[in-house]
């Protein structure tokens, strides 16, 4: 018998988007988020994951895969402002990192809104309950395993693997497998053990090990970055020309991460060319100053090519504070935010933007509706921050030193993993769109907006073992394991023979339910039948036309058919019924495989919710809405749409996106 238990899949956050990036996983009691950051484009509780589409309390734990805010911004907010009471597990370089980060990120926030998003005692409260883990340490959650794996990425990126005897989770968050100045690329290691089918099918293990469900990134889309030596030459090329004329170089970074690795390109840059002595370097982060110490003493989780001594830089100044009249002359100053949208990288970009003499390079990803992403499609003016108009005459380039995977580097790494099922998040739309297009070529893909969630279901293993046979009555069973059916003869089975059959589940309790029982002592089933049972994502007659491409003698109508002496009965699960015999048995497995083969790799469904609750949860990922007891209200910047059983009634425009919605989700449904 195949029994089936259902993992579910939600992203919170990052669904069709960059920013606030939040995975709920339930599986059986478990319930987990992965990462759970801000949006860097909104702020207050507009920034957050949607945490309210869950049961926050239910929650055993979350894991952070690293210090950027997008990805760890929010979790102060999660441990103390709602009624989440699981544990938060990070890496060490993250967790020393991230106190520092949210220090200057809560003041940034606070300043600029009237409510407190959290408080400094918020932070503190959180920060006691973080456990820090190392790479390759292993946590147990309820009956899962969940291991750190390095991401690369940045300093103490981590990706996990969450796992028990029946299911195999990996989630990257960012991650890059290139190796660069002082990061090691992501860890592959592990691949031989849980990943590449192909090869463990052709040998002598029996046991095929793969991923059910691969969660990866695809920010890049299906975007190819130039190789990192190219990369580095046109980014030194580019400073040293703005500077040779006499003209100041602006660097938006984050103050930790990918500016690092600037630095350390920009120091040997410099110490190689004399006639750049007399131009500073300035790094404009208190913080990051403050974080170099880290990145020292975490030197030893670095790789090779990184000294021990290579953060103590001879040609970068750190400025606490800048004053822009006071920068007159040709200069490089690396500030934050990455992106633009406010503080000192901002202000310099605006009292510098005008003259033509000076340039700013974008060295990572921008969001949409930040500066940083506007002026790479170079406008001839920006919007100041106090309203004015200013114009756009100095050099703007755009070279990514962004440690993330582009599209060979991701779909490099897939193929290596054999998941099941790919699920993207972290992706702008167009550009998830485009890598989940590549990828159907040969993968399952699933690109799910916030709040959509989806069923994958798992095989549950149960086995049927004899007794008190006649000798010959039996000449074998059959047994579900990870790799699918498998016979075994009565010769190679350890089991006694000579008891009765009875279905057990792999703790060895009976399974009570199947159809045959016989009270409290479970199900037996009788000497000469076995019934497989399995979930499929197809209609019966769809089976039919497909299983009679292999057996042409096929019996019946579409819902009771006969193959040999099988009989399938095709109802809400696909149910097998047979004398057990060694010829009876390997025909039932060659059925089965057949049909999961067909069935969309694997079996994965929507979610069985009411189609009013997916209808209302999708709409608030793009309105407001408010559920009444007899109607839907949604209101969109004046626009006003009301759903109830009469119809919908409001804006016309409104009212057009609305149903498009709709449609959509119904037809999903």
């Amino acid at each position: 018998m195949i029994l089936t238990e259902n993992l579910t899949i939600m992203p919170l956050g990052a669904g069709n988007e960059v920013g606030r990036s939040c995975i709920h996983i339930t599986y059986k009691s478990l319930s987990i988020l992965l990462d759970c950051g801000v949006h860097p484009a909104y702020t207050g509780t507009s920034s957050l994951p949607f945490l309210d589409l869950i049961n926050l309390s239910t929650v055993d734990a979350v894991f952070i895969t690293h210090f950027h805010l997008d990805h760890a911004g929010a979790l102060p907010y999660l441990t103390e402002k709602t009624n989440f009471a699981g544990k938060v597990f990070m890496t060490h370089p993250t967790k020393a990192i991230l106190r520092w980060l949210l220090n200057d990120y809560i003041r940034i926030i606070n300043a600029n809104t009237e409510i407190d998003f959290y408080s400094e005692k918020d932070l503190n409260n959180c920060y006691d309950k973080i456990i820090a883990i190392d790479y390759n340490q292993t946590v147990v959650v309820k009956d899962f395993k969940v291991s750190a794996l390095n991401a690369g990425h940045v300093l103490g990126a981590a990706m996990f693997m969450i796992e028990n005897d029946r299911v195999k989770i990996l989630y990257t968050g960012d991650y890059s497998t290139e190796e660069d100045r002082h990061l090691k690329g992501a860890d592959t290691a592990w691949i031989s053990k849980y990943g590449n089918m192909d090869e463990k099918e052709h040998s002598n293990d029996e046991t095929v090990h793969h991923l059910d469900v691969l969660i990866c990134e695809s920010t890049y889309g299906v975007q190819c970055h130039l190789p990192r030596e190219e990369r580095e030459r046109r980014f030194t090329q580019v400073v040293n020309d703005i500077v040779t004329r006499g003209g100041k170089c602006l660097l938006p970074v984050f103050a930790l991460g990918r500016a690092q690795e600037l630095l350390l390109i920009l120091e040997d840059y410099w110490d190689r060319n004399p006639h750049l002595h007399n131009i500073p370097i300035y790094y404009a982060s208190a913080l990051a100053n403050r974080c170099l110490s880290i990145y020292q003493a975490y030197t030893h989780m670095m790789n090779l090519k990184i000294k021990k001594d290579a953060f103590n830089f001879k040609h970068i100044r750190n400025l606490k504070s800048v004053d822009n009249h006071l920068i007159k002359n040709a200069c490089v100053v690396m500030a934050s935010p990455g992106m633009l949208q406010s503080g000192l990288s901002r202000e310099l970009f605006e009292s510098w933007c005008e003259d033509a003499n000076n340039g700013t390079v974008i060295p990572g990803y921008c969001v949409q509706g930040t500066l940083a992403k506007e002026i790479m499609t170079e406008p001839k003016e920006i919007v100041a921050m106090n309203g004015h108009r200013l114009r756009l005459n100095m050099r703007v380039e755009y070279i990514s030193f962004s440690a993330h995977v582009d599209y060979v580097q991701n779909t490099s790494f897939i193929e290596k993993c054999t998941p099941r099922l790919v699920m993207l998040v972290h992706g702008e739309v167009n550009e998830m769109m485009r890598l989940k297009a590549a990828l159907e070529k040969k993968h399952s893909v699933l690109a799910l907006k916030n709040g959509e969630q989806h069923e994958i279901k798992i095989r549950k293993e149960s086995v049927a073992v004899g007794k008190n046979l006649v000798e010959g009555d039996i000449e074998g069973v059959v047994v579900n394991e990870l790799s699918g059916i498998r016979v075994y003869r009565r010769d190679e089975m350890s089991c006694d023979l000579y008891q009765e059959v009875m279905v057990r589940d792999r703790t060895g309790e009976p399974d009570t339910r199947t159809g045959n029982s016989t009270g409290n002592n479970g199900s037996e089933m009788s000497v000469s039948q076995v019934t497989i049972k399995n979930a499929f994502n197809a209609t019966p007659s769809l089976i039919k036309q497909h299983l009679l491409n292999f057996f042409p003698f096929i019996r019946g109508s579409n819902n009771s058919l006969s193959i040999q002496d099988i009989k399938l009965i095709i109802e809400d699960e696909i149910v097998l019924i047979y004398r057990s015999t060694y010829v009876n048995d390997l025909l039932a497995c060659t059925i089965i495989r057949l049909i999961e083969r067909m069935v969309t790799k694997e079996s994965v469904k929507i979610s069985k919710i009411s189609k009013k609750s997916a209808i209302v949860k999708v709409l608030k990922n793009y309105y407001e809405v408010i559920e009444n007891e007899d109607d839907v209200e949604i209101s969109d910047e004046g626009r006003r749409v009301v759903i109830s059983e009469k119809g919908i009634r409001g804006t016309e425009s409104l009212i057009a996106e609305v149903r498009k919605i709709i449609k959509k989700v119904v037809s999903i449904l």
